[in-house]
């Protein structure tokens, strides 16, 4: 089952890879950094916990598993009055009511630049509008969303604080945002205000203390040197190719790699 959001950074690519498996567990999947939950969606899993700090994000998620059909109602909406006026009203101001902000968040994630989430200083969402009018697919089922969604709890919080509740038998996700610019991709630039080198350290750290309560732990980062040195010894290291097709030009697209790290395996 593929993603209802695109999402910058975002996983779908590597579900494909003969590399990428995701470990035996009995418990629980738990994902910290959900984004557009690309490796939850091919798992599927019955029981999980799926987190992020991007309330707006966890509230569209929280609405689609809740009410699935009052999120469409309104993103249909939104389609018909699809326009640049419309686009920049609907940025500028968001509705108290939970349904109709994951319209607006799914909405303007399909309509504005690349799918790209950045706020400014003042917490407001600044994209630009994009290319693309299409705001509801064809062969998109929210109502399958929802279903999926039936077994998960949902959290807004820091990363620590959810890896912190799994136990024994459970297997955790990670795919932290990049913070070290590697083999020349750009994507970096997004990500180096919102989640630092001490992050990563917080990041290794939480791991190793998951894996010793017998969790399993398979974290996506940077193929670079200094992420190397940092999970060095404590964990697997595995690299896996990809495109790299953030950048806006020519010139900062190409191939790439990134690190598979894994926690917990024998």
């Amino acid at each position: 089952m593929n993603p209802f959001l695109k999402w910058a950074g975002g996983k779908r690519w590597i579900v494909a890879k003969s590399a990428f498996k995701i470990p035996e567990y009995t418990g629980r999947y738990i994902e910290p950094f959900l984004g557009g939950g690309a490796v939850f969606f091919h798992s599927s899993p019955l029981k999980s916990i799926l987190s992020d700090v991007n309330p707006r994000l966890i509230d569209t998620y929280q609405a689609i598993k809740t009410d699935w059909k009052a999120v469409l109602e309104h993103l249909r909406l939104h389609q018909v009055a699809h326009s640049d006026a419309h686009y920049y009203e609907t940025r500028q101001t968001w509705s108290d009511d939970i349904y109709m902000r994951a319209a607006q968040f799914l909405y303007l994630n399909r309509t504005c630049w690349n799918g790209l989430y950045r706020e400014n200083l003042r917490g407001e969402f600044n994209v630009p509008r994009g290319t693309k009018n299409k705001v509801i697919f064809d062969d998109e089922d929210f109502s399958l969303v929802s279903a999926r969604l039936e077994g998960a709890e949902l959290h807004c919080c820091d990363f620590e604080a959810v890896i912190s509740m799994a136990s024994e038998g459970d297997f955790v996700f990670l795919d932290p945002p990049y913070t070290t610019a590697h083999n020349n991709n750009g994507f970096v630039k997004y990500n180096e205000g919102i989640f630092t080198w001490n992050d990563q350290i917080r990041l290794r750290d939480a791991s190793v203390l998951a894996a010793k309560r017998g969790v399993k732990v398979l974290m996506t980062n940077a193929d670079h040197p200094s992420v190397r040195e940092l999970h060095d010894g404590y964990a697997e290291l595995a690299e896996v190719e990809r495109a790299s097709v953030i950048s806006g030009g020519n010139k900062g697209r190409g191939r790439t790699t990134e690190l598979l790290i894994s926690y917990g395996e024998e």
